[in-house]
């Protein structure tokens, strides 16, 4: 039954027995007993409320060959150790492989772009749970959602355990040589184009001048078509500022172009949530449109619709449209 879900952690090659239990990912022991005993008593014949005989046997499959396994796993205190090890390595995965994930679970997607995403996680995963075997025909879905939910949990805590231990390596602006660890091989430059002096002591930063870094670099990876590290440069950008538009709609070209149409579409709809007229989230959104959802490789010119003047990048279509190099 497990083999037949094929999203979460479970297409991973990973069998999620939280999402099987309908608890957290870093549920304790009493909370797992405690809902196993809620799911076995509505799946055992003995206590199964469905009707007719093939559906108890039905229930009584799903408890012996989907759940009492993740109990099994999950109830042994030296295996449930060593899974929490493999979690926090799934969740380490995913992060890498972020830019080619496919989540489609509506929740799921939420989960991406909140900026509360434990409250978000916890309260969206009961939701889930509540119902999740009152229905023999939907277990295996709402299971799905709940590893999908899984998933995006531990790739966000990895990015902002990420983001924490090498923030002070990629603050490179204000080194000596303009060319540190982390950065893209450009030194900062006033806007005449001069190389800016370093002064002996750093001048505190704007509040988005970071953010503004990490979308530059974006830009320049995104045009020479390393698009996995241009994702990676803007969800750091948006882990400092959930709320910029212009990082959201940019990150919506870079899911565009990779045609991965669901994601593209959640971040334009976020940009301009927060910036009705985002020049770059309104084109986007009409590519998207002409596209009948297909995603492009190469948007076209429209005269009337003239694409932003971002440093660095070229522009819109100057970032989709150069030769790579």
């Amino acid at each position: 039954m497990v083999s037949q879900i094929e999203r979460g952690l479970f297409a991973l090659d990973f069998s999620d027995h939280h999402a099987v239990l309908g608890v957290s990912v870093d549920a304790d022991m009493k909370e797992i007993r405690k809902r196993y005993l809620v799911i076995a008593r509505r799946l055992h014949p003995d206590s199964c409320v469905t009707e007719g005989e093939d559906e108890k046997q039905r229930a009584s499959q799903y408890l012996s060959k989907l759940v009492n396994p993740a109990w099994e796993k999950l109830s042994n205190e030296r295996e449930r150790t060593e899974y929490a090890l493999l979690l926090k390595l799934k969740g380490q995965q995913a992060q890498r492989q972020q830019s080619s994930l496919q989540i489609s679970g509506s929740l799921a997607q939420q989960l991406l772009l909140v900026n509360n995403p434990d409250y978000f996680y916890k309260t969206s995963l009961k939701e889930l749970a509540d119902k999740q075997y009152d229905n023999l025909d939907q277990i295996l879905e709402i299971t799905a959602q709940i590893s999908e939910l899984n998933l995006v949990y531990l790739l966000r805590k990895e990015g902002q355990a990420d983001t924490t231990q090498s923030e002070p390596k990629r603050a490179i602006y204000t080194t000596s040589s303009g060319n540190t660890s982390g950065a893209s091989g450009t030194t900062p430059t006033s806007s005449s184009g001069d190389v800016q002096p370093t002064a002996a002591t750093p001048t505190p930063a704007r509040p988005d001048s970071l953010a503004d870094q990490y979308y530059r670099r974006a830009e320049t990876f995104a045009s020479r078509g390393n698009f996995a590290q241009a994702i990676l440069e803007l969800r750091d950008a948006l882990q400092m500022e959930p709320n910029n538009s212009r990082c959201h709609s940019l990150m919506g070209m870079v899911y565009l172009r990779q045609k991965q149409t669901t994601m593209a579409k959640i971040h334009f709809n976020q940009a301009l949530k927060l910036d009705p007229k985002d020049p770059m989230a309104l084109q986007g959104k009409r590519l998207l449109e002409s596209s009948g959802g297909k995603g492009t490789t190469q948007p076209a010119a429209n005269k009337s619709d003239k694409p932003p003047n971002k440093p660095g990048g070229g522009g819109l279509f100057g970032m989709f449209g150069g030769k790579k190099k």
